[in-house]
């Protein structure tokens, strides 16, 4: 994966380079992309607020074009360059990469089936496991829904070792877990864990 650095003009930068945009990476590449706009006042040339004058969206639409045209791999950059306009060529990235309602639907299907068989592989470690749960989250978010910290700290509880059973008995029994956050739960964890060594 190679990372474009936004080779910005006069006006604001973008500091931080950007992976280039491939089939499989869109969900961490529109995080990060979005992140970079806002961070150099550009997201308003993708989401223009109500209040925003036109010219200044014209000018910041040039710079977060330019810069998500940079981001793009040569095919998906050929069917985007005809849209003018930052704002189409985010509707056709996103629409492409999440797609319609029912493709939406059956990718959430699947990724709840991939969450439901989620497991910690033995010898894996508490923080590389929580890694994928947060994943897990992230590609949620990316198709427009959301796995809550309650059922991430379900999976976390349900999925551990049997050498940390009795910490989560513990949790279970002196803590209210639908109220505890998914990284109290992990600490817990790895403080129990941590004990045992």
């Amino acid at each position: 994966m190679s990372l474009m650095p936004y080779a910005g003009g006069s006006g604001s930068s973008l500091p931080t380079p950007v992976p280039m945009l491939t089939g499989d990476n869109y969900t961490t590449w529109a995080i990060k992309v979005e992140a970079n706009l806002d961070a150099a006042g550009l997201w308003e040339a993708v989401v223009p607020a109500e209040d925003a004058a036109a010219a200044v969206i014209t000018k910041k639409d040039k710079q977060a074009r330019a810069y998500l045209l940079g981001a793009l791999a040569e095919d998906l950059l050929l069917q985007v360059e005809s849209k003018k306009m930052t704002t189409e060529v985010w509707s056709s990235l996103k629409a492409r990469f999440v797609g319609a309602d029912r493709v939406r639907a059956v990718r959430l299907a699947t990724l709840h089936s991939d969450f439901e068989l989620l497991r910690m592989e033995s010898g894996e470690t508490l923080d590389a496991f929580a890694g994928k749960i947060n994943g897990m989250a992230a590609r949620y978010a990316g198709l427009g829904s959301m796995l809550d910290d309650p059922a991430m700290m379900k999976k976390l509880l349900d999925s551990v070792p049997d050498r940390l059973d009795v910490a989560v008995a513990g949790m279970e029994q002196f803590y209210d877990v639908n109220s505890m956050s998914f990284e109290e739960a992990l600490r817990r964890l790895k403080a129990f864990e941590e004990r045992l060594r």
